[in-house]
């Protein structure tokens, strides 16, 4: 298997959920349904400062030298988008520190670096929908420089699965290493999905989508 051939695998098996996750919907579920300017931008950060500290924890820990690198590098490209975004805001940004949301709790328990390097394949695809629906938030509220903003955060996520699916084809020695990964990405998105599937129910919003 190859970094194509593994990143359309995940895509095809967990293809449903990525439709969803790519959905209108999906903000509404991340921000309770506050779809203020202000709401959009504090939890965009937030869901970047998770990402750094999870990849902080991994470098911290990780056996494998070209990950050990990836990771301390996406580390800080996260730490860098949550900057940005938090520049935009009107007032100071204090993230809580001991808040993970359920995708990120399901990354922080991956151990190896095949599951490790799959999980992020995962997460990018997830991070493609999500930063796709704030790009389209703020094109609606007539700001394209926010709108910019976000979509250059979604090209380096995008850019981040890419990089992580190519390391796979030195970090995997044999097929169980494979489905490691893939097994950790489909867990990683499956985590997205019901953490976003359980908001939408608590607000009284069916999360499939009407036809």
């Amino acid at each position: 298997m190859d970094a194509d051939e593994f990143e359309a695998a995940v895509a095809e098996s967990m293809a449903t959920e990525l439709e969803r996750l790519g959905s209108s919907k999906r903000l509404v579920a991340l921000t309770d349904a506050d779809l203020t300017e202000e709401r959009v931008l504090r939890t965009a950060a937030d869901s970047e400062r998770v990402a750094a500290a999870t990849l902080a924890e991994w470098t911290d820990d990780e056996d494998h030298a070209e990950a050990t690198d990836i990771f301390a590098e996406f580390r800080t490209q996260e730490r860098d988008h949550c900057d940005r975004i938090t520049d935009l805001l009107e007032d100071e940004y204090e993230g809580d520190a001991e808040s993970v949301d359920p995708m990120h709790a399901e990354l922080r328990s991956l151990e190896s670096t095949a599951a490790r390097l799959g999980g992020l394949v995962g997460r990018a695809l997830v991070g493609d929908r999500t930063h796709l629906q704030v790009v389209s938030f703020f094109v609606n509220e007539g700001d394209e420089s926010r709108a910019d903003l976000f979509r250059e955060l979604r090209s380096e996520t995008v850019a981040q699965g890419e990089r992580v699916a190519a390391l796979l084809t030195e970090a995997c020695t044999d097929d169980a290493d494979w489905n490691e990964a893939r097994d950790a990405a489909e867990a990683v998105i499956g985590a997205a999905y019901d953490a976003y599937a359980g908001s939408l129910d608590e607000l009284g919003i069916d999360p499939k989508p009407i036809c």
